[in-house]
């Protein structure tokens, strides 16, 4: 082999080229397919579709076309990728639900908004639709540059006429490499206001144009944005989020029942989804009271139908579908867009500044176009009005030439004439030199000379340049206007809070020892006499009861403080309301609490005042103190309410008022009594401090709040139990070790739980094996502290104590008896 002929080896970095070619591909998503030319608001594969449609003659007055035959030609001759990607783009320009004023008139299955793919595209057939006719319009006056395609046989424009804000009323979406674009569709009419308005004034505000002209966003399948700080984000910098909810209404059945009617769908939410949806919340009762749900949806318009139970509150239930579905959902804005084949995030008054520079610049060169068309004509004419004047000398010179090209030198050299003009003559038919063809020529030519004048005055004068533009938009929007669907309700997702909704009533909340919650009027436990026989609150499983009970109002906070630390919050409104004999919902449906938390205390909040005070305190004797307005604001998923260490666990809080007095009780069966303002105020992500000092292999089960007259009731695992009086133990310092409050024996086996009670409580004690039994506490002995206290459940060999709660006293089971 030759020397010229070896093979040519460079040594490259091969992270030098990976950054290269990894730059260029991105730059390639960015410029040849995701982002849209801020000037025609179309990606190329869009332009490619509308150009090469425009060019078969598909235009919105002539006859369908197979869709294969658009798409084959596409791929054929501008867009070198697969023919899907071309078909499910030109699909969604034709998708009624996708864009503001589609630009491809679709004829057959298209999709639909429950997701449904469109039809094969050898089944469906297109044309351009007429709005889309005028992103072309003028394409034939060298409006635009073009460009050549992948492999050079044909040319395509680099950007449309677009003689319409395409970008701003259709919106688009597309992901590129390190970037995305997120931009809204607008109305028409509003999104020309607002372009004539800053032709006019290109001072104007975004609060100016917000105020008069462009309001926001309206999505073609209509809903509701609620507020309009997102949309002046949005508008001010390029990005911001808006909240948009679906056009419901209430109807009210002769039957005492609700319907909620659901006529409008957020932005790009998928109906048949959001349906199937709503249908697993009410399976798994995360949404209770719909007793139906449908979709009568038809060709005259969107309509799901949820029918509700008699005692179901629908503006709760609706507030409730709100928050758990694509009934409300937010709309991420991200207007970035080319700008000179550079990547921008733009504001309102840049994208709509931006498109009226394009204007101005295919103003400008139609304009050039026009005039060299009419200074060309005009030329000519100018040419056979001297042929007319000299008509005989012409005739006589062209019958003496024995070649065209004779007469042609003949004609320039006798009378002045160039080249063209000598053409025109050679010709002229002649029936142009009767009387009549005269004076046509005289009268086009005086008319092409004021046509001229003009046409220079434009390109002098950009007043007049700006006229024309808005003459044309203002055209345009007189035959494709149309009112707005999306409506903009002012106050904004906060406006909206379920308390304006929801009468405020006093509740009882419920949660059992397994974990089902409810609430239910406080009317329900019903003042009785004595003797009466009482009012079930909850039914519960055989194994189960209802360890916290905590009255409320339907808008206060309750506070939910799981095992792990973490507090989690509800309204009381966003509580489940179930009648007397239901059990309730699992709380893990209502709460985002892990598998192995479990939720050990429940506080009502009606107000977070600083005076109030939470008091915690772990397994292994750690105790804090916090003011109760550090949890004013909690997260969805819960915060953090106590910083633990070491698999320590959290075992109590108690709402204080800072001057209680606190009693930490141990499995080995020692307490310790203190005032709460021994320990210090604390932030709410501080570990705390030592409350009590425990022995080797001993652990805190209980702590409590002590009121004068007050008893300790102790229990341990082989069901011992017995009341002590408070008096019986004195004040010391926190973090001493405490002194005894039963003698633990194998007899008794360990502590349990240590309660502070008043005696006219039921006491709850269930065994690991799950027998519960219930027991007035005034029938448990009064003993020393350092005693065992008396046999309270009689346990099998192998059973223990697993759990005991303190719960309100049952009534007797005796009916009232009226006097006769």
């Amino acid at each position: 082999m030759a020397d010229n002929q070896r093979p040519q080896i460079q040594e490259i970095s091969i992270g030098k080229e990976m950054r290269t070619s990894f730059l260029d591909y991105a730059m390639s998503v960015i410029v040849s397919r995701a982002i849209p030319d801020v000037r025609d608001g179309l990606k190329p594969v869009q332009r490619r579709i509308l150009y090469s449609m425009n060019d078969l003659g598909m235009h919105a007055d002539k006859a369908y076309k197979k869709s294969a035959r658009i798409v084959g030609d596409v791929i054929g001759k501008y867009h070198p990728h697969g023919d899907s990607a071309v078909y499910e783009a030109m699909v969604r320009m034709a998708q009624d639900f996708s864009y503001r004023n589609m630009l491809v008139d679709g004829h057959g299955n298209f999709g639909s908004v429950d997701g449904d793919p469109a039809a094969a595209m050898r089944y469906t057939e297109a044309r351009m639709s007429k709005i889309s006719m005028e992103l072309l319009r003028d394409i034939n006056k060298n409006t635009v540059d073009y460009q050549d395609n992948y492999d050079g046989s044909e040319r395509e424009p680099k950007v449309l006429p677009a003689r319409f804000p395409n970008l701003l009323v259709n919106g688009t979406s597309g992901i590129a490499v390190g970037m995305a674009t997120n931009i809204p569709p607008h109305q028409l009419g509003e999104t020309i206001d607002a372009i004539l308005a800053v032709s006019e004034n290109p001072d104007i505000t975004i609060d100016e144009l917000m105020e008069n002209y462009i309001y926001g966003p309206d999505f073609p399948t209509g809903g509701i944005i609620l507020g309009r700080s997102g949309i002046r984000k949005a508008f001010e910098t390029g990005r911001g989020s808006i909240t948009i909810r679906a056009k419901t209404r209430i109807e009210e059945q002769k039957n005492g029942k609700s319907t909620i009617i659901v006529s409008e769908l957020p932005y790009q939410v998928n109906k048949a989804k959001l349906i199937e949806k709503i249908a697993e919340l009410v399976r798994d009762k995360k949404i209770d009271g719909i007793t139906d749900l449908r979709d009568e949806s038809d060709r005259n318009g969107m309509r799901i139908v949820m029918e509700l139970r008699r005692d179901a509150n629908p503006n709760v239930l609706l507030n409730n579908l709100y928050k758990q579905t694509a009934l409300q959902s937010s709309f991420g804005i991200n207007m970035l867009a080319l700008v000179n084949g550079q990547p921008k995030v733009l504001s309102l008054k840049e994208t709509l500044t931006h498109y009226l520079d394009h204007q101005k610049d295919v103003i400008r060169r139609r304009t050039q176009y026009e005039l060299n068309k009419a200074e060309q004509r005009a030329h000519i004419l100018e040419g056979l009005r001297i042929a007319l004047d000299y008509i005989d000398e012409i005739i006589a010179l062209i019958r003496a030439s024995n070649t065209t090209d004779i007469a042609r030198e003949g004609l320039i050299q006798n009378f002045k004439l160039t080249e063209k003009q000598a053409q025109a003559i050679l010709d002229m038919r002649l029936q142009r030199l009767t009387g009549l063809e005269r004076q046509k020529i005289e009268e086009e030519y005086e008319k092409l000379l004021e046509l001229i004048k003009e046409l220079k005055s434009v390109l002098e004068n950009e007043n007049k340049l700006l006229d024309i533009i808005r003459e044309e938009l203002i055209e345009i929007k007189e035959k494709y206007n149309d009112e707005r669907r999306t409506e903009i309700v002012m106050g904004g997702v906060d406006f909206f809070e379920d308390e304006d909704l929801i009468p405020e009533e006093d509740i009882v909340v419920c949660l059992t020892h397994r974990g089902y919650i409810k609430r239910l009027p406080s009317s329900t436990y019903r003042t009785q006499n004595r003797g009466g026989r009482g009012v079930q609150g909850m039914s519960t499983h055989d194994d189960d009861f209802v360890e916290h009970l905590v009255t409320a109002s339907t808008h206060d906070t309750i506070l939910f403080f799981t095992n792990k630390g973490k507090v989690y919050r509800l309204k009381g409104y966003q509580i489940p309301e179930y009648g007397r004999a239901a059990k309730g919902l699992p709380v893990i449906n209502i709460l985002e609490i892990e598998k192995d938390e479990w939720v050990n205390t429940v506080i009502s909040a009606p107000e977070f005042d600083e005076d109030k005070f939470l008091f915690f305190t772990t397994k292994h004797g750690i105790s804090k103190r916090t003011s109760l307005n550090q949890f004013a604001n909690i997260r969805r998923n819960g915060i953090i309410a106590l910083t633990l260490r070491d698999e320590d666990e959290l075992i109590s809080v108690q709402l204080t008022d800072g001057s209680k007095d606190i009693m930490i009780a141990t499995r080995n069966g020692y307490l310790i009594r203190f005032d709460e303002q021994q320990i210090r105020s604390m932030g709410r992500s501080a570990a705390g401090v030592k409350g009590i000092s425990l022995r080797d292999d001993d652990e805190v089960v209980s702590m409590e709040i002590v009121e004068e007259n007050d008893y300790i009731l102790n229990v341990t695992e082989n069901g011992y139990g017995k009341r002590t009086p408070e008096s019986d133990y004195r004040m010391i310092n926190r973090g001493g070790k405490g002194v005894f409050t039963a003698n633990v024996t194998d007899k008794t086996g360990s502590v349990v739980a240590v309660k502070s009670v008043n005696g006219d409580e039921d006491l709850m004690i269930m065994t690991d094996s799950g027998v519960l039994i219930r027991t007035p506490i005034e029938a448990i002995s009064i003993t020393g502290r350092n005693t065992q206290g008396v046999r309270l459940i009689r346990l099998q060999e192998d059973q223990k104590v697993a759990t005991v709660a303190c719960v309100e006293k049952e009534e007797s089971e005796q009916e009232d008896v009226e006097d006769n």
